[in-house]
């Protein structure tokens, strides 16, 4: 029982101040983004006077047509990490289908998913979501749902899972050489139930990792798709906020209290989930763990070679 709560101690994150200051913005953000739209007044609410400046009664001003920003930032956040999870989410699902099933099986499967890999691979980004966004968006039948935050995220996972397909993929190759598994082989088990009991468990930091990594990529891809008026029409996010800020000209009105706090909240949740994900490559990574030991031990030797070639100098 004590080697399996040494494993597990093991696998979780090793306690930094990179990954403390990352758990606290992250946790604070996301709170404020889930009780911020209940104790703040209606974000649609024009009958405020326009392009107020911070004060008592709107702490962050109000838009060009009376909106109280504090309001559409509580609710923005909300959205935007709405959006983030959900991309994540389906960016990580695609990753894992595509790159643990080509990593394991290989032959003729590897060479089929990891065909459709690199072409996601080889095709820009940005580009891509652009035309897809545009064409959806604009295809008769699909009623709200064509400018909806969720659809958007769903179009930013499917175009964001290549890369975290090839990182799964070598990990995968890697495990199915182990002993254990060539055990379960033996004993007769299939494919999936390995895949599953096997192969996704010894997965988990470097799975969250991508996780991660795909909810920033998310956030910032829905940020860059509604400034272009490409994203969700019918929500507020952090990006139609930045949109609506510069189609309203805020720069020219010197109104900084209009979009300085959405682009604000984006970078802070970009540093948050930054600094918690590089704590989990310590994990994925023995190297960057044992980095800061191993500088701390040749700073100690490089000190200790100096202080005797001193004591031999005074000798």
């Amino acid at each position: 029982m004590s080697d399996r709560f040494a494993g597990l101690r093991y696998l979780m994150p090793k306690w930094s101040a990179k990954l403390g200051v990352g758990l606290v913005i992250v946790v604070v953000i996301v709170a404020f983004g889930l009780v911020g739209p209940f104790v703040t007044v209606d974000p649609r609410d024009s009958g405020y006077k326009g392009l107020q400046p911070p004060s008592a009664e709107h702490w962050l001003g109000t838009t060009k047509l009376g909106y109280d920003v504090f309001a559409q930032l509580a609710t923005g956040t909300r959205e935007s990490l709405y959006v983030g999870l959900v991309g994540g989410l389906v960016a990580m699902f695609l990753a894992i289908v595509f790159g643990i099933l080509a990593g394991y099986f290989g032959g003729w499967l590897d060479e089929v998913l990891m065909l459709a890999t690199n072409i996601m691979l080889v095709i820009p980004g940005l580009p891509l979501v652009m035309v897809i966004a545009a064409y959806v968006q604009n295809t008769e039948g699909l009623g709200d749902f064509a400018r909806s935050a969720t659809l958007v995220a769903m179009i930013l996972g499917v175009t964001g899972w290549a890369g975290s397909a090839v990182v799964l993929r070598a990990s995968a190759r890697s495990l199915r050489t182990r002993e254990y598994v060539y055990a379960a082989r033996v004993a007769g088990e299939s494919g999936l139930r390995i895949i599953f009991v096997e192969i996704l468990p010894n997965l988990v930091p470097l799975i969250a990792a991508q996780l991660i990594f795909g909810v920033m990529a998310a956030v910032l891809g829905e940020a860059g798709l509604s400034y272009l008026g490409l994203g969700p029409t019918n929500s507020i996010t952090l990006g139609t906020m930045l949109n609506d800020a510069q189609t309203g000209q805020a720069v020219g009105s010197h109104a900084w209290w209009w979009f300085v706090p959405p682009g604000v909240m984006i970078a802070l949740l970009g540093t948050g989930l930054s600094l918690v994900n590089f704590a989990i490559d310590e994990i994925v990574n023995p190297k960057l763990r044992l980095a800061p030991k191993a500088a701390r031990q040749q700073r100690r030797a490089t000190r200790a070679g100096k202080g005797v070639a001193g004591g031999g100098a005074f000798a």
